[in-house]
């Protein structure tokens, strides 16, 4: 006969065992997001326009860097069309590889693995309020006004780098001489 004790003890373990199964298999097993969900979500938040809003600032980057890289050179019409071929043409890549027939299934797989399926449902419903569509049109003025305060913010501290900076003391460095000619013993 078993004792008493024991038979309860055994009970208390197989129901923690079940607990600890139960909790694991809730947040092991949580269903993934459908690509429709996030289809839905991907809508709601406006993420193709973001997107396409994305591509004139890539280009204006490239052109930018083009600009800043062919600076000062003087070169032949022939180089200059060669130049503008090349430039044109990566506008053609970057537009490409930011198309959303190349992006969606991007933005599919890592919201996927991001984003469990009642997440995704929560943040469409939250996009799809008037509260969420109040925040996606103000956002633009949210990021100048962060941008602008942040700049605000650094200009004292970027002086008081400055004046950190002119105050270390700066000596020239010992003069080197030429190195000597080794002679040759035998």
């Amino acid at each position: 006969m078993i004792p008493a004790s024991l038979t309860a003890a055994r009970r208390l373990c197989r129901l923690l065992l079940v607990t600890v199964a139960l909790t694991c298999a809730g947040t092991a097993f949580a269903a993934e997001p459908t690509d429709a969900d996030i289809d839905r979500l991907l809508k709601a938040s406006r993420a193709e326009s973001l997107l396409a809003g994305m591509v004139p600032q890539m280009e204006a980057v490239q052109q930018q860097e083009f600009d800043k890289h062919f600076a000062g050179q003087t070169m032949t019409e022939e180089q200059k069309a060669e130049v503008a071929r090349i430039e044109a043409k990566t506008q053609e890549i970057v537009r490409k590889a930011l198309s959303w027939e190349q992006m969606r299934p991007v933005y599919l797989d890592v919201y996927k693995k991001t984003y469990t399926r009642e997440d995704v449902r929560a943040i469409t419903k939250f996009y799809e309020s008037a509260a969420g569509q109040r925040m996606l049109d103000k956002n633009p003025a949210l990021m100048q006004n962060i941008l602008s305060a942040v700049q605000l913010k650094m200009v004292p501290m970027l002086e008081e780098l400055q004046g950190e900076i002119r105050n270390i003391p700066v000596t020239p460095p010992p003069p080197v001489s030429p190195p000597q000619k080794r002679r040759r013993t035998r």
